[in-house]
């Protein structure tokens, strides 16, 4: 029984990178005589995801069933978009639980189409269930191993005035410290007519190191200042839970 009157902090967890699509895949698995052909696409709207819902229906039209699962990330403008559908399966055999196996791997402006040959063999509601779920896991580990998997990670985005009679000594020394750490990238180097500008990205954990760096590099006479953050799309391994 709690008793303490002193109010609980709730305890924040990090959420993983989200995981992208660099081109699309198609994976095959057996249970009980039926084919589960997975392909997975990247999207970047519901009117690409239907294109490439009819195409399979062509490419695939004596298959008994073509089950879909997309997932787009937030915009400006719309909030993010979840959708399912069980394609004559019964409800909530097919679709959701291809959708649940996308956004437990975090991966977003994807599409998931499961293909269904059936082998004669009912699977029941929760044979159902697992086995489209079974498919877009195990197609989701496909894609790492196949190189398609990207990570998407937010990266802080530095601005460094630079005098032209220092930009030589502090460009090396930047790009040098870019190249021997993880995630870190000059954008940029961009010239006016008094000083030049370079950008760089990189994780918030090493603003304190450049500093340091450009300190060093220009004698405390470059100015670093911060310049909002950037996107980026990297190398991903398999996703938790495939």
């Amino acid at each position: 029984m709690l008793t303490s009157e002193e109010p609980m902090t709730p305890r924040l967890v990090a959420m993983p990178a989200p995981l992208t699509l660099a081109h699309g895949v198609e994976a095959e698995l057996t249970e009980r005589k039926s084919r589960f052909i997975t392909r997975l696409h990247p999207i970047a709207s519901t009117r690409e995801a239907d294109e490439l819902i009819r195409s399979a229906r062509s490419e695939h039209p004596d298959a008994r069933h073509h089950c879909t699962a997309l997932v787009l990330s937030p915009t400006q403008d719309t909030g993010p978009v979840h959708r399912s559908n069980d394609d004559g399966e019964p409800s909530g055999t097919a679709g959701m639980p291809m959708l649940q196996a996308m956004l437990h791997a975090n991966l977003t402006e994807a599409l998931a189409i499961v293909i269904r040959y059936f082998g004669g063999v009912k699977l029941g509601a929760g044979g159902l269930a697992r086995t489209y779920g079974r498919a877009v896991t195990e197609a989701i580990a496909h894609a790492a191993t196949a190189g398609a998997l990207r990570r998407r990670v937010t990266l802080e985005r530095s601005r460094v005035r630079i005098a032209f009679d220092q930009l030589g000594p502090v460009e090396n020394q930047l790009r040098l410290w870019a190249d021997v750490g993880a995630l870190r990238h000059v954008l940029e180097t961009s010239y006016s007519g008094s000083h030049a500008e370079m950008r760089i990205a990189h994780p918030s954990k090493d603003g304190e190191e450049l500093a340091a760096q450009v300190a060093t590099a220009s004698s405390g006479r470059a100015d670093l200042e911060p310049d909002g953050s950037v996107t980026v799309e990297i190398d991903a391994e398999s996703p938790r839970g495939t």
